[in-house]
């Protein structure tokens, strides 16, 4: 079982709090554990991460043996899935190893964070091309197009970038500083692939040095253990992953958010605003905070005219701050069109996604437009989704607000037809300032983390398409096969196997020592 779990500034029972050479044990085997899982992943990416076509490691002699011969393709993919899962088990593992959530604890994540997170911060992009869409939309600011009116295919030889082809057309959606962002690398790297990804993964490791900060921050303000609030956030694997392998830009949004949650919490609204705003800019979901963060400036005990004047001065600063950003660079609010191109896709996992696609296969058997119908299924959901963020912004506790945000931010992920992997990271430390009790609540998590892992190792592989000849034998989808099984056969193993880790997913007979729900 994982460690009591005692409010911040305790220990567990009959514990000393000077015992802090007990506090973990042993924490040194899940770290390498986990340091080698992200080599694996490291050098696995050299095989079938994502590369830019114009990239010059396509012409490094180990790159070509490791990208076009079919042994090289298959070691790699090995190495990545393997790897994958040791992280997940390392990072279990050292949860395991806390005897008491202190000092001792939070340097030990910290320790997972540097140790597991260095290798990939010289991979090669795993599990999404986003980043090359990133290469492409600095590229057309930076020859003059507008991005919120243009997808990359108005650049000549748009397809060297790398970038998935439904950015092609797509306009850009996110906010003027991440354009910003964009621009700077594509400007000051000339538009060298490698470069660029190590600039924008720079960017993402602001929004990453922010949750380490913030997380523990706002933890305790909701008596939650910081610490262990800090394990289940930063150390996740599902967190270093898409924010350092796949280099997604919602760490720096994420990470802006929850700095300017904290100062909102702590009475310094104006800078808290300021933060929310630019994490808007990156990317413009988290703008559900912001009816939340009107509340929290209102006060408890807030009339009812007094909370709607404390939410028009929030959308007031925020809009306005977004307006001033955008007459700088003069595209406006064009990411609100943009905001289209990732809402307009599904993906069968996803529990409106999976209805969508029970619907439309059932009408078109009978001949019908079944596709048609799915999209009502999928605006259903989302419908669905603004009327949950409406009740709970206008009912609940002042002292839940925080959960109430997070339950919103939630409803927004869940009944969207396509959930990826990074969405559900946006979630986690929400939840985990906020309070993961030690029961079904955690154990969800750990199932989540190793479903997201397993498929993610599975989904997005580069695998030259002469690869697929039937002499080499080693076709795209046997490739994601190949990785789908190892993937799924180690979690299987942990779940149901690992001596050590089985216990976490099975019913405790312990009594939950963790805090209530916050």
């Amino acid at each position: 079982m994982t460690a009591p779990v005692p409010a911040a500034g305790k220990t567990a029972a009959g514990t000393s709090p000077d015992a802090a050479v007990a506090d973990v044990d042993n924490a040194r085997s899940p770290l390498l554990a986990g340091f080698v899982g992200s080599l694996f992943m490291a050098i696995g990416s050299l095989g079938v991460g994502w590369l830019a076509p114009a990239s010059e490691l396509r012409r490094v002699p180990l790159f070509i043996w490791m990208r076009t011969e079919a042994v090289g393709v298959g070691l790699c993919i090995v190495l990545l899935a393997v790897g994958g899962m040791l992280l997940v088990r390392a990072w279990l593992r050292l949860g395991q190893r806390v005897r008491v959530w202190g000092a001792e604890a939070r340097k030990a994540t910290l320790q997972a964070v540097v140790l597991w997170g260095l290798p990939l911060m010289f991979s090669v992009p795993l599990f999404s091309r986003d980043v090359y869409a990133y290469i492409g939309q600095g590229r057309l600011m930076v020859e003059g197009f507008n991005p919120y009116e243009n997808g990359i295919s108005a650049l000549s030889n748009y397809f060297q970038l790398g970038a998935d082809k439904m950015w092609t057309e797509a306009p850009v959606p996110y906010g003027q500083l991440f354009l910003w962002i964009e621009q700077f690398v594509v400007w000051s790297t000339n538009v060298h692939p490698e470069a660029s990804i190590m600039l924008f993964r720079l960017a993402a490791l602001v929004g990453i040095v922010l949750c380490i900060i913030y997380v523990p921050k706002l933890a305790e303000l909701h008596g939650v253990n910081p610490h262990r609030a800090l394990w289940l956030t930063a150390a996740n694997p599902l967190f270093l992953t898409n924010f350092i392998a796949s280099v997604h830009n919602d760490a720096l949004m994420i990470g802006l958010a929850l700095a300017g949650l904290y100062y909102c919490a702590t009475r310094r609204v104006i800078l808290g605003l300021v933060l929310v705003t630019l994490s808007i800019s990156v990317k413009p979901i988290t703008i559900v905070f912001l009816p939340f963060i009107g509340l929290l400036w209102a006060g408890k005990g807030a009339s009812w005219p007094r909370k709607f004047v404390f939410w028009g001065l929030t959308a007031g600063f925020s809009l306005g701050m977004l307006y001033a950003m955008s007459m700088v660079n003069g595209f406006g609010f064009g990411w609100i069109n943009g905001l289209s191109a990732p809402g307009s896709i599904w993906i069968w996992y996803a529990p409106v996604g999976l209805l969508g696609l029970v619907v439309a296969s059932i009408f078109n058997a009978f001949g019908l437009d079944g596709w048609g119908l799915a999209k009502w299924v999928y605006d259903a959901g989302k419908l669905l989704a603004v009327g949950i963020i409406a009740f709970l912004i206008f009912r609940g506790d002042y002292d839940r607000l925080i959960r109430r945000l997070t339950l919103a931010f939630a409803a927004v992920v869940v009944l969207a037809p396509m959930i990826q992997s990074w969405y559900v990271v946006w979630l986690i430390p929400l939840f985990a300032v906020t309070g993961i009790r030690d029961d079904w609540q955690v154990k969800a998590l750990y199932f989540i983390v190793s479903f997201f892992m397993v498929y993610a190792i599975s989904d997005q592989l580069e695998v030259f398409p002469y690869l697929q000849t039937a002499d080499l034998g080693l076709a795209l989808a046997l490739a994601r096969n190949a990785a789908a099984v190892i993937a799924l056969l180690f979690a299987l193993y942990l779940i149901f196997l690992d001596p050590k880790t089985k216990m976490l997913f099975s019913k405790s007979e312990e009594p939950v020592t963790t805090r209530p729900v916050i």
